[in-house]
């Protein structure tokens, strides 16, 4: 089905057009092996990263595109339209570039942030651990300070673990966030730490319900060295930066999630004009028809959403609770519209031989990554509550 798009430049709309065309050709054809085999498609990601769309909304002087966050998020709806475990990893290595872009002295930009955004370096995010995912005050791993070998220098040892971690033990930089003192929210601090640190290691990855392209599993920090000047941000300013990036990082699920309800939606119209029952298209029947309407409308919906808190980042306003409330409704609708794909096709929708039994598990989990939708609605409820 055709996308409406309002794009502001028609250089965003060949962007758009490229990559679509990325996605049929390269995305596509291997999706189904791939997940069935629970890889992840690192050359995939070189690939991305080799056209730019893995620093899209980055400044050009780093390597960037410099392009608005509503474009950047229309390319990851169209990635998970074909394949949302790409789209999710896309999402996750933008997020994991935001401190040093956002946070980053001049220095940390140039050493850091542009190989981060070259496209040859895969990003991971390690802020959740086994008894800290929606309380990030309760992070445990701590960096404790320590001399250099010479005497001139500070540096970190990193110790703990972190949990649900995609990309563990693929990515080339983990943005880690850590315990620099027991102020509780306020002592925590930021670090990137290299994907071949010494005393870095990873559990066996999780065997998920979907997403099986998307490689997650806990992460270990065993007296990890890390240089001062990996640093970002100053010590207790890691929860301030983390929430930030986090804002950012709900509009990539809420965007790509998006993709996917689409793919569910495109899914069940095609079969329900195919599949004939009684003489007639099942498309013909009432109850068919309004059901793939009420799919149009929340998938019109989820989109309306994102984009009105992208449109709010860029023009840089607060967009904190905009971009929880569409993180809550893409992420509710893809569950609903991929639930509801399965019911158009029938007993065929319960098997592999179509992709709406995938699309339905790949939904579940937005509804609890990036924030679960009860955080969601704790956050929007603050803010229409606060004084």
């Amino acid at each position: 089905m055709a996308i409406s798009r309002l794009l502001p430049t028609d250089d965003a709309r060949d962007l758009i057009a490229m990559t679509r065309e990325v996605c049929q050709k390269e995305l596509a054809p291997r999706v189904d092996a791939a997940e069935e085999a629970r890889e992840l498609p690192r050359d995939i990601f070189t690939t991305l990263g080799d056209l730019g769309l893995l620093a899209l909304p980055y400044p050009e002087e780093y390597g960037g595109s410099n392009l608005p966050y509503e474009v950047y998020l229309q390319v990851v709806e169209e990635i998970g339209a074909v394949w949302m475990s790409v789209a999710v990893g896309v999402s996750v290595h933008v997020l994991s570039c935001y401190p040093v872009a956002t946070f980053g002295t001049e220095a940390q930009k140039e050493e850091l942030l542009v190989p981060m955004l070259s496209g040859q370096r895969l990003g991971a995010y390690a802020l959740s651990e086994p008894q800290a995912g929606s309380d990030v005050s309760a992070i445990s791993t701590v960096a404790t300070r320590s001399a250099e070998a010479d005497g001139a220098a500070t540096a970190y040892s990193l110790t703990g673990t972190k949990a649900w971690i995609s990309h563990a033990g693929h990515a080339d930089h983990y943005t880690t966030f850590a315990r620099t003192s027991e102020e509780g929210s306020r002592g925590l601090s930021c670090f990137i730490v290299p994907g071949d640190a010494p005393g870095l290691t990873f559990g066996t990855p999780e065997k998920k319900m979907g997403l099986h392209s998307d490689t997650v599993s806990q992460v270990y920090f065993d007296k990890v060295p890390v240089p001062a000047s990996r640093r970002i941000g100053a010590e207790g300013q890691g929860m301030a930066l983390a929430l930030s990036a986090l804002s950012a990082g709900r509009l990539g699920i809420a965007a790509a999630s998006t993709g996917l309800a689409q793919a569910a939606l495109d899914l069940a119209v095609k079969y329900a004009k195919e599949r004939e029952q009684f003489g007639s298209r099942i498309a013909d029947f009432q109850g068919v028809s309004f059901l793939l309407a009420d799919m149009q409308a929340a998938v019109l919906s989820g989109r309306a959403m994102y984009l009105h808190a992208a449109r709010l980042r860029d023009a840089g306003r607060d967009f904190s609770t905009e971009a929880a409330a569409a993180k809550l409704v893409c992420t509710d609708a893809a569950m609903r519209v991929t639930m509801d794909a399965v019911q158009v096709l029938g007993g065929y929708g319960y098997t592999q031989d179509f992709p709406a039994e995938r699309y339905m598990r790949e939904a579940k989990v937005t509804q609890i990554f990036e924030g679960t939708n009860q955080i969601q609605r704790l956050v929007i409820g603050r803010a229409l509550l606060k004084d």
